[in-house]
């Protein structure tokens, strides 16, 4: 971490990461491609159900984004105690989270559709996906934690491993469950979450197999295991704003499904094959993102400026050209991607238009997803989740709505664009500051002296 050439190092991190959120990405639209045989209802209600998806997700991988950060610092520091607390401590946040979901499954499942829709099949469709989704969800949970500590410690491989192996688990198993091949029963879309969280559960399995061998830089033990406040204080500085960034995701996809939903069901189907679609998309750059965090932060903790410098370029670079590649491929083949999905020709109207609206907004995204990623690396994570409020909720939920009640369909879709204009501008004035707060003055001839206290025993 501290002395292979930067681009290498990145590439070598992120490609296992980028390999296997690509996988992600494919059983998260194989998922819908399946669903869609079932109907549009069934479609509608999966897409629904995503920012209760989305804020799981969002949860686990913000409080892995600050485990990730602590430990890596921690072990740039050689702070080998404190790397062992902060390891032990993510374990615990981890099931805590699982919890907070087992109870919004058991008693919110059906109360948050029918707040959403009085369609009745999308109801009971949604119901029976979502609810175990989030009672058996406790994979998710566990395979993001544990995967975090192997990227922490520069052991990105076996996270592509996990990954990979999880979601071709839930590929399989999709088009079993869903139509009952092969003996077994056709269970519709509960077949479809069912083979969701099979997979998530034998990712986490495999994952905690690979740290217990082969993670030889940390100490996994809960045995007479104590929560150190300290420890979950600093995963938490990183963490929190990152969860509220995340999830503030799933607030902006609930809004905009509502305005959606008023105007056609139809346009939220289509919504919600976007943000499957567009997961081929920033997944990639998600797993750029991963392989950076750890960088920087170890860098940081050992006062290696150049190296910083480099492993922020670099991240740039690689992020930018994967979204122009992607918003060249939303232009051309938009009536295509739709197809994939059982689409009508009402679907394939309303959805071109989106697709080629929206993805406009990619051509700036690599740059405040990269930006996001360096401030949280740095240690100011707040000021990701400032940016990230103002484009969702300050700027395009607002946006939607004036857009929607001026223009309708037509132009509801121009308020992604204008809010990634907004994002943009923002992301560089913060970025510009924390570099020259944190690292312009950094020197490689300066004491080798942590940069923060070693942490309390």
């Amino acid at each position: 971490m501290g002395t292979m050439p930067v681009n290498r190092l990145l590439i070598s991190m992120s490609l296992p990461m980028v390999v296997a959120m690509v996988i992600q990405a494919l059983y998260n639209i194989v998922d819908s491609l399946f669903v869609a045989r079932l109907g549009e209802d069934a479609l509608t209600a999966v897409s629904l159900a995503f920012p209760i998806q989305n804020a799981m997700i969002a949860i686990a991988t913000g409080t892995g984004v600050g485990i990730n950060a602590l430990l890596s610092k921690s072990l740039g520091e050689k702070n080998f105690k404190e790397a062992n607390r902060t390891a032990n401590n993510g374990i615990f946040l981890g099931f805590l989270s699982y919890l907070l979901f087992l109870v919004f499954g058991l008693i919110g499942s059906r109360w948050f559709f029918a707040i959403q829709t009085d369609i009745g099949p999308i109801v009971d469709y949604g119901f029976d996906y979502l609810f175990i989704i989030t009672v058996a969800g406790f994979g998710v949970f566990g395979q993001i934690t544990f995967d975090r500590l192997l990227q922490a410690t520069g052991r990105s491989f076996y996270t592509m491993l996990t990954q990979g192996t999880g979601a071709i688990i839930n590929i399989i198993l999709d088009p079993i469950f869903i139509f009952g091949l092969f003996g077994f029963p056709a269970l519709g879309v509960k077949g479809a979450a069912l083979a969701t969280v099979i997979g998530q559960w034998i990712a986490m399995a495999l994952s905690i197999i690979f740290n217990l061998r082969f993670n030889h830089d940390i100490r996994i033990s809960l045995k007479g295991f104590r929560p150190n406040l300290f420890t979950i204080k600093g995963i938490y500085s990183v963490g929190v704003p990152s969860i509220i960034m995340a999830s503030i995701g799933s607030v902006m996809n609930f809004g905009v499904n509502k305005i959606l939903l008023a105007l056609s069901s139809t346009a939220a189907a289509v919504f919600g094959v976007y943000y499957k679609l567009q997961s081929f998309i920033f997944m990639p750059v998600f797993g750029i993102n991963n392989g950076l965090v750890p960088i920087i932060a170890y860098n940081f903790g050992a006062r290696k400026k150049d190296r910083i410098k480099k492993s922020i370029i670099c991240g740039f670079a690689y992020a930018t050209a994967i979204m122009v590649l992607g918003f060249l491929i939303f232009q051309i083949f938009p009536a295509r991607l739709l197809a994939l999905f059982n689409a009508s020709d009402t679907m394939i109207e309303i959805g071109v238009r989106a697709l080629r609206v929206i993805s406009i907004s990619f051509i700036g995204a690599g740059f405040c997803i990269i930006t996001s990623t360096v401030l949280q690396a740095l240690f100011n994570s707040k000021l990701s989740m400032f940016v990230s409020i103002a484009r969702q909720l300050v700027v395009l939920l607002p946006a939607a709505f004036i857009l929607s009640e001026i223009g309708g369909l037509r132009l509801v879709w121009w308020s992604f664009p204008i809010a990634e204009i907004a994002s943009v501008c923002l992301s560089a004035v913060f970025l510009r500051k924390v570099y020259n707060k944190e690292v312009r003055h950094l020197s490689p001839d300066w004491a080798e002296t942590p940069i923060y206290p070693e942490s309390r025993p």
